[in-house]
């Protein structure tokens, strides 16, 4: 047997103290299964004192001095499950140039600023694993950056936030609008007191970016990622869905094309759409998370699963720590990152989508003829129309054909001007074929 592989624990909260208690009960199995014994040397919280129940681990472990535990000679492995982008990367950086290989749950650190992460493990020939930082116990990072890497990756959709799949599975099931699915959210401990991060597709686009690096090999930051989130979204909306035989998600959609030049690019965005009843992403309910791949060999994948939670992202940290310490042992790294591509990436305005757009107008004759106007003088192509009268007022729902973002965009300010249009109720995008 090997000596042990030593590992520095930054952060003690949900996620770490499950790592905590997994690393405990499961002592026996990972030795059996890495060669050698794992061993906690130091874990780094903000208040040491503080009562963590029955957590089996000795409390002379604890220090607040993280970036002195990250220095420590007899530190082989960081975890880090602190979250944030300082001091975490400090500290990471650190790590992986002094050649310590890092395993991380920090899908924030990620997006922001994964390049330093992965030029820094580069630089000291270490490890830097994080498949914990998307869709929690799901294996998903790994086939991206392992399994699939003799394929071509074309398209990846994906529902990756728990909290927003809830409001809207909720908001589907009983009519109710976004504040109240918000409301029984949070009582059920599904979203944060401040749920800005997750409502407002913060949480998507971080894990976005960090999917379309893998699929694309090709660096793509959290600002390169168009975002929207479910603020906007209204029980109207849900029930005018359902009309069309749909439901609505926050979307994650990465996808990699080439013009008829013949030059590849990439385009990343989060926003809630419209998906048929059919696709395979309807069905995810609940917190749950799922991703749909599709590749020019494998075909279509999806990968499906609890996407968020304690003991699932633990899981997540700890295949993480299997796979590092079977690499410190042999001598060896996994491949480096993979970021040859070098892909442009596409401005949110060359996305071409399908539309529902929603307005309230007057009902009086010609609204609908100027309407249709406006749509035709964008190239803004309409599938079909409903029309319901209130009044003096009528809702026109219009479904457009595929169209660039930026050509929606000039059409909507343009009927917002008009003095028969009241509001634009809404616009959203369908996507899936409907």
């Amino acid at each position: 047997m090997s000596k042990s592989v030593r590992l520095a624990l930054l952060g003690c909260g949900t996620v770490g103290t499950e790592v905590v208690r997994l690393l405990h009960e499961q002592a026996t199995d990972l030795t059996a299964r890495i060669g050698a014994p794992l061993e906690i040397v130091g874990i780094a919280v903000r208040r040491p004192g503080r009562d963590r129940g029955d957590l089996p681990v000795d409390p002379g472990l604890f220090t607040t001095d993280a970036l002195g535990l990250v220095k420590r000679e007899d530190v082989d492995v960081v975890v880090e499950v602190v979250g944030g982008i300082e001091p975490a990367r400090t500290w990471l950086v650190e790590a992986l140039r002094a050649g310590k290989s890092v395993v991380t749950a920090n899908k924030a650190l990620l997006a922001e600023d994964g390049g330093t992460l992965h030029d820094a493990a580069t630089e000291g020939g270490a490890d830097l694993y994080y498949e914990a930082s998307v869709a929690g116990a799901i294996p998903l990072l790994r086939p991206l950056r392992e399994s699939l890497q003799g394929d071509t990756i074309n398209r990846v959709t994906g529902i990756v936030n728990g909290t927003t799949n809830f409001i809207l599975s909720a908001m589907d099931a009983t009519g109710a609008g976004f504040e109240e699915a918000l409301e029984e959210a949070t009582a059920l401990g599904y979203a944060e007191a401040d749920p800005t991060a997750d409502v407002e597709g913060f949480d998507a686009a971080a894990k976005a970016s960090i999917l379309a690096s893998l699929a694309f090999h090709t660096r793509v930051g959290a600002a390169d990622v168009y975002r929207e989130g479910i603020t906007a979204v209204s029980a109207r909306d849900v029930a005018s869905a359902k009309q069309m035989g749909c439901t609505i998600k926050l979307l994650c959609i990465a996808t990699r094309s080439v013009d008829s030049s013949g030059q590849a690019s990439v385009a990343v965005r989060v926003h809630p759409a419209m998906i048929p009843t059919s696709h395979p992403l309807a069905s995810v309910g609940d917190a749950f998370n799922a991703v749909f791949i599709e590749a020019e060999a494998a075909g279509q994948l999806m990968f499906y699963g609890r996407g968020a939670g304690g003991a699932p992202t633990a899981s997540a940290v700890l295949g993480d720590i299997v796979a590092v310490a079977r690499n410190h042992l042999a001598g060896t790294r996994a491949a480096s990152e993979s970021s040859y591509a070098d892909l442009p990436i596409r401005p949110m305005g060359e996305a071409v989508t399908r539309y529902h757009v929603s307005l309230d107008v007057a009902d009086r004759a010609g609204v609908l003829a100027a309407v249709a106007g406006i749509f035709a003088k964008h190239d803004v192509s309409i599938a079909t129309v409903r029309q319901s009268g209130r009044g003096d007022d009528a809702v026109l729902v219009i479904v457009t054909h595929g169209a660039p973002d930026a050509a929606l965009a000039a059409t909507v300010e343009e009927l917002r001007g008009l003095e028969f249009v009241r509001a634009i109720a809404s616009v959203l995008r369908v996507e899936g074929g409907v």
